[in-house]
């Protein structure tokens, strides 16, 4: 199942309280439809099928089922820049 790092876990909850999101809501990452990439999006909640990973903090990411088995064995990180931040994948151990 996919891990957050602490800093992804961070911007993640950033992003919601800005986005001025409800409680429950989180990023959702799915699958584009060609398969060659994936997208982010805040979401107010999982959409059916999606799996969800919650963190103890309360961080929540949701993703569609393509993207869950793209994402099974790998950890989300995020590189913060001056402006903007770049999300990254890593392998688990």
């Amino acid at each position: 199942m996919l891990t957050l790092t602490e800093t992804a876990r961070d911007v993640v909850r950033e992003m919601v309280e800005a986005g001025g999101a409800p409680d429950g809501s989180g990023i959702r990452i799915s699958a584009d439809d060609g398969g060659d990439g994936l997208s982010l999006s805040l979401v107010a909640g999982p959409a059916e099928g999606d799996q969800v990973v919650e963190e103890d903090d309360g961080t929540r990411v949701f993703l569609e089922p393509r993207a869950a088995s793209l994402l099974d064995d790998k950890i989300l990180d995020a590189d913060r820049h001056e402006d903007h931040v770049h999300f990254t994948l890593d392998e688990q151990g």
